[in-house]
Protein backbone atom coordinates (compact mmCIF):
# COMPACT_ATOMS: atom_id res chain seq x y z
CA UNK A 1 0.00 0.00 0.00
CA UNK A 2 1.04 3.61 -0.58
CA UNK A 3 1.24 5.88 2.48
CA UNK A 4 -0.73 9.05 1.71
CA UNK A 5 -1.29 12.37 3.44
CA UNK A 6 -4.56 14.26 3.14
CA UNK A 7 -7.30 16.29 4.76
CA UNK A 8 -10.42 14.41 5.82
CA UNK A 9 -13.70 14.86 7.62
CA UNK A 10 -14.09 12.08 10.16
CA UNK A 11 -17.89 12.55 10.20
CA UNK A 12 -20.50 15.09 9.11
CA UNK A 13 -20.14 17.07 12.33
CA UNK A 14 -16.36 17.58 12.25
CA UNK A 15 -14.18 19.94 10.24
CA UNK A 16 -11.57 18.76 7.79
CA UNK A 17 -8.25 17.98 9.43
CA UNK A 18 -4.96 16.24 8.51
CA UNK A 19 -5.36 12.48 8.09
CA UNK A 20 -2.94 9.80 7.00
CA UNK A 21 -4.28 6.87 4.98
CA UNK A 22 -3.25 4.30 2.39
CA UNK A 23 -3.90 3.99 -1.32
CA UNK A 24 -3.58 0.81 -3.34
CA UNK A 25 -0.32 -0.13 -4.98
CA UNK A 26 0.01 0.69 -8.67
CA UNK A 27 -1.48 -2.18 -10.68
CA UNK A 28 -0.71 -3.12 -14.30
CA UNK A 29 -3.26 -0.64 -15.67
CA UNK A 30 -2.86 2.12 -13.07
CA UNK A 31 -1.28 5.57 -13.11
CA UNK A 32 -0.01 7.23 -9.95
CA UNK A 33 0.53 10.95 -9.92
CA UNK A 34 1.65 13.50 -7.41
CA UNK A 35 -1.17 15.98 -6.83
CA UNK A 36 -0.01 19.55 -7.38
CA UNK A 37 -3.34 21.37 -7.31
CA UNK A 38 -6.92 20.49 -6.38
CA UNK A 39 -9.95 22.65 -7.05
CA UNK A 40 -12.57 23.34 -4.39
CA UNK A 41 -16.10 22.51 -5.55
CA UNK A 42 -19.32 23.46 -3.78
CA UNK A 43 -20.18 19.75 -3.84
CA UNK A 44 -17.19 19.08 -1.55
CA UNK A 45 -18.94 20.97 1.21
CA UNK A 46 -22.32 19.40 0.44
CA UNK A 47 -20.87 15.91 0.71
CA UNK A 48 -18.84 16.29 3.89
CA UNK A 49 -21.99 17.71 5.52
CA UNK A 50 -24.29 14.91 4.24
CA UNK A 51 -26.49 17.47 2.49
CA UNK A 52 -27.40 15.13 -0.37
CA UNK A 53 -27.05 11.62 1.04
CA UNK A 54 -25.21 9.78 3.86
CA UNK A 55 -21.49 9.93 3.23
CA UNK A 56 -18.69 7.42 3.59
CA UNK A 57 -16.37 8.55 6.38
CA UNK A 58 -13.57 9.37 6.88
CA UNK A 59 -14.02 11.44 3.70
CA UNK A 60 -11.22 13.07 1.68
CA UNK A 61 -12.92 15.48 -0.76
CA UNK A 62 -11.63 16.83 -4.05
CA UNK A 63 -12.38 15.91 -7.67
CA UNK A 64 -10.59 18.62 -9.66
CA UNK A 65 -7.14 17.10 -9.55
CA UNK A 66 -4.02 17.89 -11.56
CA UNK A 67 -0.45 16.74 -11.05
CA UNK A 68 2.55 14.94 -12.46
CA UNK A 69 2.88 11.21 -13.12
CA UNK A 70 5.36 9.46 -10.81
CA UNK A 71 4.64 5.79 -11.60
CA UNK A 72 2.79 3.74 -14.22
CA UNK A 73 1.73 0.10 -14.40
CA UNK A 74 3.38 -2.39 -16.74
CA UNK A 75 0.50 -2.30 -19.24
CA UNK A 76 -0.09 1.46 -19.28
CA UNK A 77 0.34 2.85 -22.80
CA UNK A 78 -0.92 6.43 -22.72
CA UNK A 79 1.18 7.88 -19.89
CA UNK A 80 4.78 7.95 -18.77
CA UNK A 81 6.59 9.25 -15.70
CA UNK A 82 6.84 13.03 -15.85
CA UNK A 83 3.63 13.63 -17.80
CA UNK A 84 1.10 16.15 -16.55
CA UNK A 85 -2.13 14.37 -15.67
CA UNK A 86 -5.57 15.04 -14.27
CA UNK A 87 -8.59 13.27 -12.84
CA UNK A 88 -12.08 14.69 -12.51
CA UNK A 89 -15.25 13.50 -10.85
CA UNK A 90 -14.98 9.77 -11.57
CA UNK A 91 -12.25 7.16 -11.44
CA UNK A 92 -13.99 4.05 -12.82
CA UNK A 93 -17.14 2.58 -14.35
CA UNK A 94 -18.32 -0.83 -15.52
CA UNK A 95 -16.85 -0.14 -19.01
CA UNK A 96 -19.24 -2.62 -20.65
CA UNK A 97 -22.75 -1.15 -20.48
CA UNK A 98 -24.40 0.63 -23.40
CA UNK A 99 -23.53 4.07 -22.06
CA UNK A 100 -19.92 3.28 -21.23
CA UNK A 101 -19.37 1.88 -24.72
CA UNK A 102 -20.60 5.20 -26.13
CA UNK A 103 -18.13 7.21 -24.05
CA UNK A 104 -20.82 8.19 -21.54
CA UNK A 105 -19.14 6.74 -18.47
CA UNK A 106 -20.71 9.50 -16.38
CA UNK A 107 -24.06 7.79 -17.01
CA UNK A 108 -22.81 4.23 -16.45
CA UNK A 109 -25.88 2.04 -16.02
CA UNK A 110 -24.23 0.28 -13.08
CA UNK A 111 -23.16 3.61 -11.61
CA UNK A 112 -19.72 5.13 -12.08
CA UNK A 113 -17.18 5.19 -9.27
CA UNK A 114 -16.85 8.71 -7.96
CA UNK A 115 -13.43 10.11 -7.12
CA UNK A 116 -14.38 10.36 -3.46
CA UNK A 117 -17.28 9.40 -1.19
CA UNK A 118 -17.85 6.32 -3.33
CA UNK A 119 -16.85 2.67 -3.44
CA UNK A 120 -14.44 0.98 -5.80
CA UNK A 121 -15.84 -1.67 -8.16
CA UNK A 122 -15.35 -4.26 -5.42
CA UNK A 123 -18.23 -2.60 -3.59
CA UNK A 124 -16.35 -2.23 -0.31
CA UNK A 125 -13.20 -0.10 -0.71
CA UNK A 126 -13.83 3.65 -0.22
CA UNK A 127 -12.43 6.16 -2.68
CA UNK A 128 -10.52 9.19 -1.42
CA UNK A 129 -10.19 12.44 -3.33
CA UNK A 130 -7.71 15.12 -4.21
CA UNK A 131 -7.21 16.91 -0.90
CA UNK A 132 -4.14 14.67 -0.66
CA UNK A 133 -0.60 14.39 -1.94
CA UNK A 134 -0.97 11.49 -4.39
CA UNK A 135 -3.59 9.36 -6.14
CA UNK A 136 -3.74 6.09 -8.09
CA UNK A 137 -6.23 5.87 -10.95
CA UNK A 138 -6.79 3.34 -13.74
CA UNK A 139 -5.38 4.60 -17.02
CA UNK A 140 -8.75 4.96 -18.77
CA UNK A 141 -9.81 7.64 -16.26
CA UNK A 142 -6.64 9.72 -16.33
CA UNK A 143 -6.53 12.79 -18.57
CA UNK A 144 -3.66 14.45 -20.39
CA UNK A 145 -3.27 18.00 -19.11
CA UNK A 146 -1.89 20.60 -21.57
CA UNK A 147 1.43 22.09 -20.53
CA UNK A 148 0.72 25.48 -22.11
CA UNK A 149 -1.90 26.56 -19.55
CA UNK A 150 -1.66 27.68 -15.92
CA UNK A 151 -1.83 24.31 -14.18
CA UNK A 152 -3.62 25.59 -11.06
CA UNK A 153 -6.29 27.26 -13.21
CA UNK A 154 -6.77 24.04 -15.20
CA UNK A 155 -7.92 22.10 -12.11
CA UNK A 156 -11.52 23.45 -12.01
CA UNK A 157 -11.98 22.57 -15.68
CA UNK A 158 -12.26 18.95 -14.54
CA UNK A 159 -15.62 19.69 -12.87
CA UNK A 160 -16.85 23.24 -13.43
CA UNK A 161 -15.43 23.22 -16.94
CA UNK A 162 -16.78 19.93 -18.20
CA UNK A 163 -20.13 20.41 -16.43
CA UNK A 164 -20.78 23.45 -18.63
CA UNK A 165 -18.91 22.33 -21.76
CA UNK A 166 -20.80 19.04 -22.07
CA UNK A 167 -24.37 20.40 -22.33
CA UNK A 168 -23.33 23.21 -24.65
CA UNK A 169 -21.76 20.64 -26.97
CA UNK A 170 -24.67 18.19 -26.64
CA UNK A 171 -27.24 20.82 -27.65
CA UNK A 172 -24.83 22.19 -30.27
CA UNK A 173 -24.99 25.71 -28.91
CA UNK A 174 -23.11 28.11 -31.13
CA UNK A 175 -23.31 30.80 -33.77
CA UNK A 176 -26.84 32.08 -34.30
CA UNK A 177 -28.02 31.04 -30.82
CA UNK A 178 -28.95 33.28 -27.93
CA UNK A 179 -27.64 31.67 -24.75
CA UNK A 180 -28.52 32.84 -21.24
CA UNK A 181 -26.26 31.78 -18.39
CA UNK A 182 -28.17 31.78 -15.11
CA UNK A 183 -25.84 32.52 -12.20
CA UNK A 184 -22.30 33.85 -12.39
CA UNK A 185 -20.25 31.66 -10.08
CA UNK A 186 -17.81 28.79 -10.47
CA UNK A 187 -19.96 27.09 -13.10
CA UNK A 188 -21.45 30.21 -14.62
CA UNK A 189 -18.19 31.95 -15.41
CA UNK A 190 -17.05 28.88 -17.34
CA UNK A 191 -20.38 28.72 -19.18
CA UNK A 192 -19.87 32.31 -20.33
CA UNK A 193 -16.35 31.58 -21.58
CA UNK A 194 -17.43 28.49 -23.49
CA UNK A 195 -20.61 30.06 -24.86
CA UNK A 196 -18.65 33.00 -26.25
CA UNK A 197 -15.94 30.71 -27.64
CA UNK A 198 -18.60 28.65 -29.43
CA UNK A 199 -19.97 31.78 -31.09
CA UNK A 200 -23.25 32.22 -29.20
CA UNK A 201 -24.70 35.57 -28.15
CA UNK A 202 -24.37 35.30 -24.37
CA UNK A 203 -26.47 37.00 -21.70
CA UNK A 204 -25.84 36.59 -17.98
CA UNK A 205 -28.92 36.39 -15.75
CA UNK A 206 -28.14 37.37 -12.16
CA UNK A 207 -29.82 38.69 -9.03
CA UNK A 208 -26.72 40.81 -8.38
CA UNK A 209 -26.25 44.03 -10.38
CA UNK A 210 -22.67 44.16 -9.07
CA UNK A 211 -21.71 41.24 -11.30
CA UNK A 212 -22.41 43.04 -14.57
CA UNK A 213 -18.87 44.39 -14.90
CA UNK A 214 -17.41 40.91 -14.33
CA UNK A 215 -19.84 39.36 -16.81
CA UNK A 216 -18.76 41.78 -19.52
CA UNK A 217 -15.07 41.18 -18.75
CA UNK A 218 -15.67 37.45 -19.18
CA UNK A 219 -17.10 38.13 -22.62
CA UNK A 220 -20.85 38.26 -22.02
CA UNK A 221 -22.69 40.46 -24.51
CA UNK A 222 -25.63 41.34 -22.26
CA UNK A 223 -26.64 41.31 -18.59
CA UNK A 224 -30.11 41.03 -17.07
CA UNK A 225 -30.82 41.75 -13.40
CA UNK A 226 -33.51 39.19 -12.59
CA UNK A 227 -34.82 41.16 -9.59
CA UNK A 228 -35.75 44.03 -11.93
CA UNK A 229 -39.27 43.37 -13.34
CA UNK A 230 -38.71 45.69 -16.28
CA UNK A 231 -35.54 43.90 -17.38
CA UNK A 232 -37.19 40.50 -16.98
CA UNK A 233 -40.20 41.60 -19.02
CA UNK A 234 -37.95 42.87 -21.81
CA UNK A 235 -36.13 39.50 -21.91
CA UNK A 236 -39.23 37.30 -22.23
CA UNK A 237 -39.24 34.94 -25.16
CA UNK A 238 -35.73 35.84 -26.29
CA UNK A 239 -33.40 32.91 -25.52
CA UNK A 240 -32.81 29.65 -27.35
CA UNK A 241 -31.10 28.12 -24.32
CA UNK A 242 -30.75 28.85 -20.63
CA UNK A 243 -27.85 27.12 -18.88
CA UNK A 244 -28.92 27.11 -15.24
CA UNK A 245 -25.95 26.88 -12.86
CA UNK A 246 -27.82 27.91 -9.69
CA UNK A 247 -27.82 25.56 -6.71
CA UNK A 248 -30.16 27.67 -4.58
CA UNK A 249 -33.95 27.60 -4.80
CA UNK A 250 -35.32 29.71 -7.66
CA UNK A 251 -38.47 30.16 -9.75
CA UNK A 252 -38.11 27.92 -12.79
CA UNK A 253 -41.41 29.13 -14.22
CA UNK A 254 -40.19 32.70 -14.45
CA UNK A 255 -37.02 31.62 -16.24
CA UNK A 256 -38.90 29.33 -18.61
CA UNK A 257 -40.86 32.42 -19.71
CA UNK A 258 -37.61 33.87 -21.05
CA UNK A 259 -37.24 31.08 -23.62
CA UNK A 260 -38.27 31.26 -27.25
CA UNK A 261 -40.54 28.63 -28.77
CA UNK A 262 -38.70 25.27 -28.65
CA UNK A 263 -36.25 26.72 -26.13
CA UNK A 264 -34.37 24.51 -23.69
CA UNK A 265 -33.68 25.20 -20.01
CA UNK A 266 -30.68 23.06 -19.01
CA UNK A 267 -30.04 22.43 -15.32
CA UNK A 268 -26.49 21.80 -14.12
CA UNK A 269 -26.91 23.29 -10.64
CA UNK A 270 -28.40 21.19 -7.84
CA UNK A 271 -30.92 23.07 -5.64
CA UNK A 272 -31.63 21.42 -2.27
CA UNK A 273 -35.38 21.05 -2.84
CA UNK A 274 -37.42 19.82 -5.84
CA UNK A 275 -38.76 22.61 -8.02
CA UNK A 276 -42.43 23.20 -8.81
CA UNK A 277 -42.92 23.39 -12.57
CA UNK A 278 -46.25 24.52 -13.98
CA UNK A 279 -47.24 22.50 -17.05
CA UNK A 280 -48.22 25.70 -18.85
CA UNK A 281 -44.64 26.95 -18.50
CA UNK A 282 -43.64 24.17 -20.89
CA UNK A 283 -46.76 23.83 -23.03
CA UNK A 284 -46.88 27.49 -23.99
CA UNK A 285 -43.93 27.27 -26.33
CA UNK A 286 -43.07 23.60 -26.64
CA UNK A 287 -40.25 24.26 -24.22
CA UNK A 288 -38.00 21.67 -22.61
CA UNK A 289 -36.58 21.41 -19.12
CA UNK A 290 -33.46 19.25 -19.19
CA UNK A 291 -30.49 18.30 -17.06
CA UNK A 292 -26.87 17.41 -17.66
CA UNK A 293 -24.01 16.08 -15.58
CA UNK A 294 -20.31 16.00 -16.33
CA UNK A 295 -18.96 14.66 -19.60
CA UNK A 296 -17.39 11.31 -20.41
CA UNK A 297 -13.64 10.82 -20.47
CA UNK A 298 -13.24 11.40 -24.22
CA UNK A 299 -15.33 14.57 -24.06
CA UNK A 300 -13.39 15.82 -21.04
CA UNK A 301 -10.14 15.34 -22.95
CA UNK A 302 -11.72 17.14 -25.91
CA UNK A 303 -12.56 20.03 -23.59
CA UNK A 304 -9.01 20.22 -22.22
CA UNK A 305 -7.62 20.27 -25.76
CA UNK A 306 -10.14 22.95 -26.76
CA UNK A 307 -9.10 25.04 -23.76
CA UNK A 308 -5.43 24.72 -24.72
CA UNK A 309 -6.19 25.84 -28.27
CA UNK A 310 -8.30 28.79 -27.12
CA UNK A 311 -6.40 29.76 -23.96
CA UNK A 312 -9.36 29.12 -21.66
CA UNK A 313 -8.92 28.40 -17.94
CA UNK A 314 -10.88 29.11 -14.79
CA UNK A 315 -10.53 32.34 -12.86
CA UNK A 316 -9.09 31.19 -9.55
CA UNK A 317 -7.85 32.16 -6.13
CA UNK A 318 -5.00 29.92 -4.94
CA UNK A 319 -5.15 28.98 -1.25
CA UNK A 320 -3.21 27.02 1.35
CA UNK A 321 -4.98 23.87 2.53
CA UNK A 322 -5.02 25.18 6.10
CA UNK A 323 -7.40 27.90 4.87
CA UNK A 324 -9.99 25.48 3.48
CA UNK A 325 -12.66 26.27 6.08
CA UNK A 326 -12.35 30.00 5.47
CA UNK A 327 -12.65 29.23 1.75
CA UNK A 328 -15.84 27.24 2.39
CA UNK A 329 -17.32 30.13 4.37
CA UNK A 330 -16.49 32.59 1.60
CA UNK A 331 -17.83 30.19 -1.03
CA UNK A 332 -21.18 30.05 0.75
CA UNK A 333 -21.31 33.86 0.62
CA UNK A 334 -20.37 33.93 -3.06
CA UNK A 335 -17.13 35.68 -2.11
CA UNK A 336 -14.82 34.09 -4.70
CA UNK A 337 -14.01 35.04 -8.28
CA UNK A 338 -14.61 32.32 -9.28
CA UNK A 339 -13.04 29.14 -7.96
CA UNK A 340 -10.74 28.30 -5.08
CA UNK A 341 -7.82 25.99 -5.84
CA UNK A 342 -5.63 24.37 -3.18
CA UNK A 343 -1.88 24.47 -3.63
CA UNK A 344 -1.12 20.93 -2.45
CA UNK A 345 2.49 21.87 -1.71
CA UNK A 346 1.01 23.40 1.46
CA UNK A 347 -0.26 20.03 2.72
Amino acid sequence: MIATKGYAAQNAETDLAPWNFERREVGPHDVQFEILFCGVCHSDLHQIKNDWFPGIFPMVPGHEIVGRVIKVGDHVKKFKVGDLAGTGCMVDSCQICENCKQGLEQYCLEGNTQTYNSLERDGKTPTYGGYSNTIVVREEFVLHVPDKLNLAAVAPLLCAGITTYSPLRHWKVGKGHKLAVLGLGGLGHMAVKFGVAFGAEVTVLSTSPKKEEDAKKLGAHHFVVTTDPAQVKAARGTFDFILDTVSAEHDFNMYLSLLRTNGVHICVGVPPKPAEIAAFSLLGGRKSLAGSGIGGIAETQEMLDFCAENNIVSDIELIDIKDIHQAYERMLKGDVRYRFVIDMATL
